[in-house]
């Protein structure tokens, strides 16, 4: 049985506007807590979200999939974890965007929390902060305003 965090939200704006605060890096740090993102956008490639203030990379990974304004898909891995960094430990998480009529519906969704390890307390503690909803209203604020 597979275990994932699935958040989604409407977007008072169209998935051209999503898709930039998703991919620019000058507007993650706005809403992702301080982090950049930094990627060439060619799947295979690395992808991390490094803090602005400290240097640190706090997520790193693989991107997967990259369909501009639609999709993209990138492995997940805390490096500051005290896991090891081996494939086996990182996760997966999708953004998924569907155009409405002017707003765009975005979806995420993150797992499979049974294939890694501590996937159970990973999968507790990641729910225990809200999953990605902190991360999608504050997205939406910034790209809202």
């Amino acid at each position: 049985m597979s275990q994932y965090i699935t958040d989604e939200l409407k977007i008072n704006a169209p998935a051209s506007k999503v898709w930039e605060a998703l991919t620019d890096p000058e507007l993650t740090k706005e809403y992702m807590f301080g982090c950049e993102v930094i990627c060439s956008w060619n799947v295979g490639d690395s992808i991390e979200w490094k803090g602005v203030q400290d240097g640190v990379v706090y997520v790193k990974g693989n991107l997967i999939a990259f369909d501009p304004e639609r999709k993209f898909a990138f492995t997940v891995f805390d490096p500051l974890a005290s896991y090891p960094d081996i494939p086996e430990n990182y996760l997966t998480a999708a953004y998924t965007l569907t155009p409405d009529a002017g707003t765009t519906h975005l979806k995420v969704t993150q797992g499979d929390y049974q294939t890694v390890v501590d996937g159970e307390k990973r999968y507790r503690d990641t729910m225990a902060q809200g999953g990605w909803s902190a991360v999608l209203e504050s997205l939406k604020k910034v790209v809202e305003k």
